[in-house]
């Protein structure tokens, strides 16, 4: 490692962090598309699936009643 001259100066270090900034913002912009997807599709998934549950449950506790004409 060789010694300079070369300080570090308060711009230097305002550039960096926008720079890490600016990464991590575009990285969480491309992670929220997904993130809104997936939850979607989670979400019509449990839907559907309550939706059967009861539908199977009605079905089960249904009176069934036969009228019979003399």
């Amino acid at each position: 490692m060789t010694t300079t001259d070369h300080r570090i100066t308060k711009d230097d270090i305002e550039g960096k962090l926008r720079e890490l900034a600016g990464d991590v913002n575009e990285q969480a912009e491309a992670a929220k598309g997904v993130a809104i997807t997936v939850g979607a599709v989670v979400a019509a998934a449990v839907v559907v699936g309550i939706f059967l549950l009861g539908k199977s449950r009605g079905k089960k506790k249904t009176t069934m009643i036969e009228v019979r004409r003399f």
